[in-house]
């Protein structure tokens, strides 16, 4: 049970009750280079140290690889402010990356129909 003052950092009626840029201190550049496209998945290895409660349920959503853009739409955070929260975890051990898959070609036909799949999967 939360305790007094543990509230939401959400709210369906009133929005975002934290400036996104608060979340990572001001910070505007991640220390990992992160595409939106790039993938990142937990590595099982506990962080080290105070993780806000974005970190934790970025790290959560990376059980199975996932893309940064889907990670930022999940936390309803700008890219620039979750590729500064998943390079945070990547410093600090607990995820790692890979390059997406079309990086040589982000407008490639199958990379869009790959994308449309998914949304047609999520809705």
């Amino acid at each position: 049970m939360p305790e007094a003052g543990d509230g939401p950092l959400y709210d369906d009626a009133a929005g975002r009750l934290v400036r996104p840029y608060t979340v990572i201190n001001g910070r505007t550049r991640p220390t990992t280079a992160l595409d939106l496209l790039s993938q990142v998945m937990a590595t099982g290895a506990t962080p080290l140290g105070y993780l806000g409660p974005e970190h934790a349920t970025a790290l959560d959503l990376c059980r199975a690889p996932v893309s940064v853009a889907e990670i930022a739409a999940h936390l309803k955070l700008p890219a620039t402010v979750t590729k500064v929260l998943l390079s945070d975890l990547v410093d600090c051990g607990a995820l790692t990356t890979k390059p997406p898959v079309f990086h040589h070609n982000p407008t490639d036909r199958s990379l869009l129909e790959a994308v449309l799949d998914g949304l047609r999967r999520q809705l």
